[in-house]
């Protein structure tokens, strides 16, 4: 995708980044997963396939994984666990560039989902000046890619999960790393959920249909809507600083986000004639007829920024980041859409 060859090359202007564009297309999977399936317990769980130990809830707790020969840092949160329980879903929740994994927390609030709701959310620490991910798709290894594998062992050793209800979201850089995830990590993540850069590059081989849905705002002043990087802005984010910037034209069906969502879809064997529909005064929900086991959603956010739409941690940056809207709530929409995928 050429937006995404643009992005990078002022990414690596501007932070230093080493990533290497891609292109566009990959051949139709042949098969997919579906919503409806099976429990499969994790390592974790007892023979019976439930949960073998009691334990208080803990909250954004800091933990360790050791990642080739590099000690890697996450914070947990878990419900309560007691013997004789289901096994959890997990969901790894990814931040951006220059943040941190308790910035993400503070952004997207998936602890309090899970708490309601009953899931672990984990969210990694990334590495680096300024901190970030690998999200370059030619890296061999990527150890990035290597710290989610080991993450889940981790989690599906030590708590019985669901391996088949692990899920994928990520803000910003931590979009473009969900969508790399989405690529190469199909086989252990069973949905997908970029806000504020759904990617879709080659290499990309899922082995099976992708479920995912994405968000974008249209005034985003960092990651543009039709693709680009605003360079301006992102020094601003890096530094702290806040300013005014001209953002170029938008097309709704245009290049850049919006491209990478139908790209998505193609790759799903969905209709290319995409529906769009007003969920609020200045959000469309624009969706794709898509076979089994497949879904592409992508939430349009008319005059929103570079935000978690419905965080107010996003909605106190907007002097940085732009605009955010309150007429939705990404983590709400994001779990709701999770809980109705899961590897087959």
């Amino acid at each position: 995708m050429g937006s995404r060859a643009r992005a990078r090359g002022w990414f690596a202007l501007v932070v230093g980044l080493s990533i290497v564009a891609g292109a566009c297309s990959s051949p139709r999977p042949g098969g997919g997963s579906a919503s409806a399936g099976r429990t499969v317990p994790s390592s974790g769980c007892s023979s019976s396939g439930t949960a073998t130990r009691s334990g208080p809830a803990v909250t954004e707790q800091n933990e360790t994984v050791s990642v080739d020969g590099v000690t890697r840092g996450y914070l947990l949160t878990t419900p309560p666990t007691r013997p004789g329980a289901a096994p959890l879903p997990v969901v790894v929740d990814i931040h951006g560039l220059a943040e941190s994994a308790q910035i993400q927390a503070l952004t997207t609030q998936f602890s309090a989902k899970a708490d309601k709701d009953g899931f672990i959310v984990v969210y990694p620490e990334g590495t680096g000046a300024p901190v970030g991910w690998d999200t370059d798709s030619t890296t061999h290894p990527n150890h990035d890619i290597d710290f989610m594998n080991d993450l889940l062992d981790s989690l599906e050793t030590t708590f019985c999960v669901d391996t088949s209800r692990v899920y994928a979201t990520g803000l910003s850089l931590g979009a473009w790393f969900t969508s790399l995830l989405a690529c190469t990590m199909a086989n252990r993540f069973a949905a997908f959920a970029p806000v504020a850069g759904v990617l879709f590059d080659t290499p990309c081989h899922p082995g099976r249909r992708v479920a995912i849905v994405a968000f974008h705002g249209t005034a985003d002043p960092i990651l543009y809507f039709n693709g680009g990087v605003g360079t301006t802005a992102l020094k601003n984010a890096l530094s702290g600083a806040g300013s005014s910037v001209a953002l170029p034209p938008v097309d709704l069906h245009g290049k850049g986000y919006p491209a990478a969502a139908a790209d998505w879809a193609a790759y799903d064997g969905c209709n290319p004639a995409s529906t769009d529909r007003h969920v609020s005064t200045h959000v469309i929900l624009r969706t794709y007829r898509c076979p089994a086991g497949a879904a592409v959603e992508f939430y349009i956010i008319l005059g929103g920024g570079h935000a978690w739409p419905g965080s107010t941690f996003s909605a106190a940056t907007a002097k940085i980041t732009g605009p955010s809207t309150f007429e939705i709530n990404a983590t709400d929409i994001i779990w709701r859409f999770f809980e109705q995928h899961r590897l087959s």
